[in-house]
C-alpha cells in the first residue's frame, strides 16, 4: 500500500477488539491496556484499509457505549461521555509531550520544539474538530444522536471544519473557521519537509520563535471558534469547565 515503515519498529502498531474497546470504558483498564488511546484515535481520525463494512460495525458498537443513556433522552441529550474522553486525549497528548521531550543537547531540544508544534496543530485540530463539530449539533438541535456521531466520525478534521462553515446558523463564525484552515494549510506547508530538516530549522532560534508564534495563534483562534460555535450553551459550559 505504499505506506512508510512504521515508527519505533511497530511499538504503537497493537490490535484490540471491539469487546476490549466497550468493556474497557472508563475503567483503570482502559489506559492500563491502551484502549483508551486506540478508541479515541478511532473515532477521531481513522479510515479502514479493508473491511468497510466490518469497520462501519465496529464504530457504531463503539459510539453506542458512548450513548448508553441514549433511550429516553433522545430529545435532550447530550455527548458529555464522549466529550469528556476527547477532551482527557487532548490533556494526554500535551501531558506525554512534557514527560517524554529533551531539553538537551541543542538537537533534541529542537526536535522537542518540532514535536510541540505539531502537538498545536495536528492533534489540537483532531480533537477540537470534533468538539467542535458536536457543539454546533447539540445548539442547532439541543440533543445529538448516535447518528449524528457517525457523520462527524466519516468527516476528516478538517473536513468537519468546512461542514460548519457551510451552516447558514454559523455565519457568524464562518471567517473564523476560514482562519483556522488557512493557519492549519501553513503548517502542513511548513512541515511538508523530512524531519531531519525541520529539526534544522527549529535549531535557528529566530525560525523556531516564528513557528511557535504561530502555533499559539492557532491556538487562539480555535478558541475563537469554539466559544463563537458555543455561545454560551450548557455543553460548552460542561466543555470549559
Amino acid at each position: 500500500m505504499g505506506f512508510p515503515e512504521f515508527s519505533l519498529d511497530g511499538r504503537y502498531l497493537d490490535h484490540h477488539s471491539v469487546y476490549e474497546f466497550t468493556s474497557t470504558l472508563g475503567t483503570e483498564k482502559d489506559d492500563i491496556a491502551n484502549t483508551f488511546t486506540a478508541r479515541l484515535l478511532l473515532l477521531l481520525e481513522s479510515k479502514p484499509l479493508v473491511e468497510d463494512g466490518v469497520y462501519d460495525e465496529i464504530v457504531q458498537s463503539v459510539v453506542g457505549s458512548y450513548w448508553r443513556d441514549y433511550q429516553g433522552h433522545q430529545a435532550e441529550f447530550m455527548p458529555a461521555f464522549l466529550a469528556n474522553d476527547i477532551l482527557r486525549i487532548w490533556r494526554t497528548f500535551c501531558v506525554n509531550y512534557e514527560a517524554r521531550t529533551k531539553r538537551e543537547p541543542e538537537d533534541k531540544k529542537a526536535s522537542g520544539k518540532l514535536k510541540n508544534y505539531k502537538l498545536k496543530h495536528s492533534r489540537l485540530m483532531t480533537c477540537y474538530s470534533a468538539l467542535l463539530y458536536l457543539l454546533a449539533v447539540y445548539n442547532a438541535r439541543k440533543s445529538v444522536s448516535p447518528a449524528d456521531a457517525l457523520e462527524m466520525i466519516k468527516l476528516t478534521p478538517t473536513e468537519r471544519l468546512e461542514w460548519l462553515r457551510s451552516q447558514t446558523e454559523l455565519k457568524d463564525a464562518a471567517d473564523t473557521i476560514t482562519r483556522l484552515l488557512d493557519q492549519y494549510d501553513l503548517f502542513l506547508e511548513a512541515t511538508n519537509s523530512k524531519e531531519s530538516e525541520l529539526i534544522q530549522r527549529f535549531m535557528d532560534k529566530d525560525a523556531s520563535h516564528s513557528h511557535m508564534k504561530a502555533a499559539s495563534e492557532f491556538g487562539d483562534t480555535m478558541f475563537e471558534a469554539l466559544a463563537k460555535i458555543g455561545n454560551g450553551s450548557r455543553f460548552f459550559r460542561l466543555l470549559v469547565v
